[in-house]
């Protein structure tokens, strides 16, 4: 997942730049399905059934080169599932970032990847 969610961060940056914003929203749906992904996929891992989709959302940050993502979703036993995550230098080729895995208020991952790719 970590030269997808680059190529979706660096897409998401280059809008910033260029005004073109369909193509910024094209790029965060790919983020968010990513990060939706990945933590499900992290998620099923550990044991831990969703029930659904997570549900993402990227907030503005006014800088190209941050990008803030929050996820939201259950588990099957209706726990509360929260994602957030950081990347920086976002509008590099070399993101750095950062990810927080939490269900019922405890946090069960924090990593810089997310998904089957990390491994």
């Amino acid at each position: 997942m970590r030269r997808l969610t680059a190529l979706a961060l660096a897409a998401l940056a280059a809008p910033a730049l260029t005004g073109c914003t369909v193509m910024q929203r094209i790029s965060e749906g790919a983020y968010r399905n990513a990060v939706a992904d990945g933590a499900a996929a992290e998620l099923a891992a550990r044991g831990v059934r969703l029930d659904g989709r997570l549900s993402c959302a990227t907030p503005g940050t006014g800088s190209p080169s941050v990008v803030r993502i929050r996820c939201t979703g259950r588990t099957v036993d209706g726990s509360p599932v929260a994602v957030t995550g950081v990347a920086t230098a976002a509008d590099t080729p070399r993101p750095r970032e950062h990810y927080v895995v939490a269900v019922d208020g405890r946090a069960l991952l924090r990593t810089d990847c997310l998904g089957r790719a990390c491994r």
